[in-house]
């Protein structure tokens, strides 16, 4: 069935191709393919996936059975896995990399999203307020996630979190990765936990109102409201709520202390110094001209670093110990801001005070990873090609910017690309 579905969606956009103008061969200035080649490599290319994808399932059903999983559910819950080629797709481009920081925001930490995270707040204090009692864990920032994470519960999301795993377990990019997720939801599956009708997630296997994968579900999903079950799918946000807060106390979070907060950098600020690696007291950091935007930050909230997310031109922040916890959910710098300033606006906090350099452009995937391998290939190893601009890539950056003589602030931008590739 699926063979024939593909074929005829071939054969409808080769038709609609043609019904809207399409060039022949005689007026067109490239070689035209005909339909039946068209189709005869769309149904190899299909039929070769298909085939893969089966190959590899046997294989995984030896190994889910030696783990433990029950042959039967197996066969049960496995039957209907097919290939989701824009579950790859989407893989490949998850937003919080491939956007700029200022953009990421304007949508994360949106007017509409603070209104409602103040809602979900004033809605659920109760309930927040005895998960953060028993969790340490302030409560606006479980909010935040919620937010971030679903638009407090309004898209928990509708894949199929079985047939997403599969796709990208049988893919080969972070394949033992994503097969270690999918023997998690089995098993999850295999306690009773919820049906396999029911378990629907993010197109990556993320579930329920906070996002959690399976094994993330594994290791810290509590049953706050003690009916049996941990259930972060249904309405009812209770148990993802006091789950998210166990996973931050579980990771080390600090009560009290904040993710971070803006800063204002001095005239001939030395931008080596804003490294994640070089720790000091906000004390420390005010001696060398850094200023708190609201005078908030204490010696009391231990020592802390200096981000620049958005380079020199951008904001900068003072972060603490709570921003490497919040990274657990989610390694982005972006994401990790986002989370900590919609939980700063949610209670009454300012916007970000200096202004983003909305002049630049994010660099494409296929452009940061020739920033890796150019900067490797000059000298200033990366260690990773993976189209991240995590602190790795960021410390090469600085340090092909010394070496050039220009403002080390590790921000890797189009300009810095185009002197790489003048080299």
């Amino acid at each position: 069935m699926q063979f024939r579905v593909v074929l005829t969606s071939v054969m409808a956009l080769f038709v609609s191709g043609f019904q809207v103008g399409a060039l022949g061969p005689e007026t067109s200035p490239r070689p035209t393919v005909r339909s039946t080649e068209i189709l005869k490599v769309a149904a190899k290319d299909h039929l070769a996936t298909r085939r893969g994808l089966q190959e590899w399932m046997a294989g995984f059903r030896v190994r889910a059975v030696e783990a433990g999983i029950q042959e039967a559910l197996f066969d049960q819950v496995m039957q209907g896995v097919t290939y989701d080629a824009e579950t790859v797709k989407r893989d490949r481009n998850q937003a919080e990399f491939t956007k700029t920081i200022w953009d990421y925001l304007d949508t994360a930490v949106s007017d509409l999203r603070i209104a409602n995270g103040q809602k979900a707040l004033s809605k659920w204090d109760g309930m927040l307020t005895n998960i953060e009692a028993r969790f340490g864990v302030e409560k606006e920032v479980i909010v935040a996630i919620w937010g971030l994470e679903s638009a407090y519960g309004t898209f928990r999301g509708t894949n199929p979190v079985i047939n997403g795993l599969a796709t990208l377990a049988y893919d080969a990019r972070r394949a033992d990765f994503f097969e270690a997720e999918l023997m998690h939801a089995l098993r999850i599956l295999q306690n009773g936990d919820i049906t396999s009708d029911r378990m629907r997630g993010s197109w990556a296997g993320a579930m329920g109102h906070t996002q959690f994968m399976p094994s993330s579900y594994q290791s810290h999903a509590v049953d706050w409201n003690k009916d049996g079950k941990r259930d972060i799918w249904g309405d009812n946000p209770q148990d993802a709520l006091a789950s998210t807060a166990a996973y931050l106390k579980h990771y080390g979070w600090t009560k009290g202390q904040p993710w971070g907060g803006e800063v204002r950098l001095p005239d001939g600020f030395e931008y080596t110094l804003a490294d994640r690696e070089i720790l000091k007291l906000p004390s420390e950091w005010e001696d060398l001209g850094v200023r708190t935007v609201d005078g908030s930050l204490k010696d009391a909230y231990g020592p802390a670093s200096v981000l620049l997310p958005g380079g020199a031109q951008g904001a900068a922040f003072m972060i603490f110990s709570n921003f490497a916890v919040i990274e657990k959910y989610n390694t982005a710098d972006a994401y990790v801001v986002g989370i900590g300033h919609l939980s700063d606006r949610i209670t009454g906090g300012k916007e970000i005070e200096h202004t983003w350099p909305r002049q630049l452009r994010a660099l494409s995937k296929d452009e940061r990873i020739e920033l890796q391998k150019r900067l490797t290939a000059a000298g200033f190893d990366t260690v990773k090609i993976d189209a991240k601009m995590g602190p790795l890539t960021i410390n090469a950056v600085r340090r092909f910017q010394q070496s050039q003589g220009i403002l080390p602030d590790g921000y890797p931008s189009l300009q810095l690309l185009d002197r790489l590739r003048a080299l």
